[in-house]
């Protein structure tokens, strides 16, 4: 198989192991957050804009691995 013909299952991979990674992340980080808020409900608030960040820095990854995986798929650079 040439390079072009190994394009999209690269990408492919790229995109589709980044979201299956990411959804995972998000759901193990809401898992423990429920777990600690029903330990320590005092806690719930402050704790709370720390799972926003960190979703927030697990979905940019995705976001990231996509935007690169789509440039590589539309930019064409075995011709």
């Amino acid at each position: 198989m040439t390079s072009a013909e190994l394009l999209p299952l690269g990408v492919c991979h790229m995109i589709g192991l980044g979201a299956i990674g990411s959804c995972l992340g998000i759901g193990h980080l809401a898992s423990k957050y429920i777990e600690s808020a029903a330990r320590q409900p005092a806690l719930m608030e402050p704790l709370l804009t720390k799972v926003f960040l960190m979703v927030g820095v697990l979905d940019g990854a995705f976001l990231i691995a996509s935007g690169i995986g789509l440039w590589f798929a539309t930019a064409n650079p075995f011709h």
